[in-house]
């Protein structure tokens, strides 16, 4: 039987936590770089904890107005302070419940950029070095900072979405394309198998892009995400 374990990336204002939160193994919750304040963690967190999720910090360029999705300017030593203030706002909530953060998984610019920039993903690898040592770092499969994360023994999950196409260079579909969004359980469940039987998934162009997933996500503000993970649940008799 395939091992399914999805997330998502929450507390960013779609209010699914309550749907979503049940499919999933751990979540990922916005702690004020891109949207999320002490309200917005407070509540998804105490979410998770109901269906027993294991919770993850989504810190982000503290870009509020562009949602973190574009590169901003920013010095190294602003963008570290930022990462770990956001990061630091989510654990102190976390300690009120008496949980651990369990990863970390940048968002947006932040995820797909250190996915190919050296710098940046250092950057990131030393926070998570210097101040979260016990906690996974979530990282695209195949990439740049999954090479340096693990030079660095820094602990990593290799993630792969679940709801998104793929361009041929493991780059994914931009949102602005028509066919950026897997709108299929069945798609979803042929990537999930490919992945955990095959070690590959198809590309948009349908060239095997061959990676490893720890976790897969799925993105909340995908059209009609929760019907699709009710049939998907079907499709894999009730285990996610």
């Amino acid at each position: 039987m395939i091992n399914v374990k999805l997330n998502a990336d929450l507390g960013e204002g779609i209010n699914i936590e309550k749907a979503i939160m049940p499919f999933l193994s751990s979540c990922s919750i916005a702690c004020g770089g891109h949207t999320g304040d002490a309200n917005t963690m407070r509540e998804a967190i105490q979410i998770a904890v109901e269906s027993s999720v294991k919770i993850g910090a989504h810190p982000s360029y503290p870009d509020k107005d562009g949602f973190g999705r574009m590169p901003i300017s920013i010095s190294n030593q602003d963008l570290s302070k930022s990462l770990i203030s956001q990061i630091n706002s989510l654990e102190q909530i976390l300690n009120d419940f008496h949980i651990n953060l369990d990863h970390i998984k940048p968002h947006g610019a932040l995820y797909n950029l250190s996915a190919k920039n050296y710098d940046l993903a250092m950057l990131i690898i030393e926070v998570i070095i210097q101040n979260y040592d016990n906690v996974y770092l979530y990282v695209p499969s195949g990439s740049l900072i999954e090479k340096l994360a693990l030079e660095n023994n820094v602990k990593i999950k290799k993630e792969i979405f679940l709801d998104r196409n793929y361009n041929s260079d493991n780059s994914l579909v931009s949102r602005n394309n028509d066919n950026a969004i897997i709108k299929s359980s069945k798609l979803m469940f042929d990537r999930i198998e490919n992945i955990t039987k095959d070690g590959f998934l198809l590309s948009i162009s349908g060239k095997k892009i061959h990676l490893q997933a720890d976790t897969f996500c799925v993105h909340g503000d995908s059209p009609n995400i929760v019907a699709y993970l009710n049939e998907l649940n079907d499709i894999c008799d009730g285990k996610i």
